[in-house]
């Protein structure tokens, strides 16, 4: 198996390149419609101004002709929907929104702090690499994290840094020392906490911001996906985790979906951000999907229906996610 000419460390570790002891992270290959008609490349924009008070639950519209997705302002806390007619022009869009944000902060601060999940996502990411962005983003500002990880070697398969080194770190030039994974040496505990000193030590060094209002680490972009049980990051319905609010970044060893020890960050963390993706594909998840924007009400709301940044939300479905809306 051919090796990669980078070597991406572990999180503190990353801090600390200059003792030689501590650079022994592994070497890794590179390597239904939503209307009736059903919706065409051209599609209507819509801008939902309040919802009915009416028994009926329906919005009311006001609709322009767009090439983009369909864009639905929600309730307060709900964020900005866009439904697309295709995963692929779900990943243009999503390609757009980066590279639009890693300029304005790149811009503004001279860092972009990106926060990837696994699952999907990556594949979503794919027009990144691709022309214009490829070449016209600046990728030395980016500094790259994970909203959650599998404690598993970062060559094995359920690894979400090898998904994202497979499909989209190995294809840019991030620097290495701007790609902060987990050390999967250690127990789940002891990654998480590692993970966690890894964050106080970059805002100390001011790579990460603060939330003035939550104290929790404050990222640019926080890129996130959701599971067909609602689930966001290693937070699943029904788990105490979903509750956690000190801790920055937790582990879990029974997680209901395998491998069960993983490291996530914390809700506070991740409603701390200035903007998150929230990017669903696939009819398999229409039901959370309708949960946390339909009008139906939930006493237990679902880990999905709990992001709420302090910025920008914005969900970007494609129509089969959106098929119950």
């Amino acid at each position: 198996m051919a090796s990669s000419p980078l070597q991406f460390s572990t999180p503190f570790r990353t801090l600390l390149l200059s003792s030689p002891s501590l650079r022994k992270s592994p070497r890794l290959p590179f390597h239904p419609s939503l209307f009736s008609p059903p919706l065409t490349q051209k599609t209507l924009t819509f801008s939902i101004g309040t919802r009915a008070v009416s028994g009926s639950g329906k919005f009311y519209w006001r609709a322009k002709a767009s090439m983009a997705g369909t864009a639905m302002e929600k309730g307060k806390g709900k964020g900005k929907v866009e439904v697309f007619d295709s995963e692929e022009n779900l990943s243009v869009s999503l390609a757009k929104y980066t590279a639009d944000l890693a300029a304005k902060f790149s811009k503004e601060k001279d860092s972009f702090t990106v926060v990837l999940s696994g699952g999907s996502l990556i594949k979503s990411l794919r027009k990144l690499v691709e022309p214009p962005y490829v070449d016209a983003i600046d990728w030395s500002t980016w500094h790259v994290f994970w909203v959650d990880e599998r404690v598993v070697p970062k060559d094995h398969d359920d690894s979400n840094y090898k998904l994202a080194f497979d499909g989209f770190l190995s294809k840019v030039p991030i620097l290495p020392g701007n790609v902060y994974a987990i050390n999967d040496a250690l127990s789940a505990e002891g990654a998480a906490d590692d993970y966690e000193t890894c964050l106080k030590h970059l805002v100390k060094s001011n790579v990460l911001s603060v939330s003035t209002a939550t104290g929790f680490p404050k990222f640019d972009l926080m890129l996130l996906g959701m599971g067909p049980d609602g689930h966001v990051a290693s937070l699943f319905p029904g788990h105490p985790l979903v509750k956690e609010n000190e801790k920055w970044v937790t582990f879990i060893k029974d997680s209901p979906k395998p491998p069960p020890e993983r490291i996530t960050f914390t809700f506070p963390v991740i409603n701390s951000s200035a903007h998150i993706a929230l990017v669903i594909c696939g009819a398999g998840k229409a039901g959370p999907v309708h949960s946390a924007l339909g009008n139906s009400q939930n006493s237990d709301p679902l880990p999905v229906q709990m992001v709420s940044p302090e910025g920008e939300l914005v969900w970007f479905l494609d129509k089969d996610a959106a098929s119950k809306l």
